[in-house]
């Protein structure tokens, strides 16, 4: 089962919660789209200063996102310019969307990521640039594995899969350090699927990380 299910959908409610809290039933779909839509441009947006992940918090008339990223310096910017621009995009946004009379009450928080390589996003996105720029893809996993156990992690497993190092079969590598429990629903497993798209090819990028025994 840990190897078919997302282990962050198997462990929701017990060690994570929802990345988008809210219920409106009468516009479930639209209000869906919408949250992915923001999620996705917000991601595009933010990827200079290392984003990990996008809450949305929905009330009445109120929306409240919360942008976890590894250098918030970049997007607060001077006296909080930055933040403001972000705003202002945000709220362009809502409007092209919603129109002006509908537009929600738009509160901002910017979260720093603690400890970046204990954040399986932040590392496969850093594989993946890594493998773009062509460097050896087993050095590329063997460092990263280890920055990873170096941080604190309990274990750390890395699967690289596609036409790697320009092969023309496709093929898996895999690299694992420490354990990593995926059907243990108390383990606090954090994993990432990011594609890094090469000049031969994309090739897939999946990182789990065992960051701390749950309660």
């Amino acid at each position: 089962m840990g190897q078919k299910v997302n282990p962050h959908l198997i462990r929701l409610q017990h060690v994570y919660n929802w990345d988008s809290r809210w219920f409106n039933e009468r516009a479930y779909k639209e209000t869906l789209l919408e949250d992915h839509t923001l999620r996705k441009v917000l991601m595009e947006r933010l990827r200079a200063a290392g984003i990990a992940k996008v809450e949305i918090e929905r009330s009445i008339n109120s929306v409240r996102i919360i942008a976890y990223v590894s250098r918030p310096g970049m997007v607060i910017g001077r006296a909080g310019t930055g933040l403001e621009d972000l705003k202002k995009f945000i709220l362009t946004f809502f409007r092209d969307r919603k129109g002006k009379k509908h537009m929600p009450k738009i509160d901002i928080r910017i979260e720093p990521v603690k400890e970046p390589n204990l954040d399986a996003t932040l590392v496969a996105k850093n594989i993946a640039e890594q493998l773009i720029r062509r460097l050896p893809y087993k050095r590329v996993l063997v460092q990263n594995a280890e920055r990873v156990m170096t941080s604190g992690a309990l274990g750390v497993r890395i699967l690289l899969s596609g036409r790697i190092a320009g092969a023309e079969i496709s093929r898996r590598e895999k690299i694992q350090k420490g354990t990593v429990p995926l059907s243990t629903i108390r383990s606090a497993i954090d994993f990432a699927s990011i594609p890094s798209l090469t000049k031969k090819g994309y090739i897939g990028v999946k990182v789990w990380i065992n960051k701390q025994e749950g309660k």
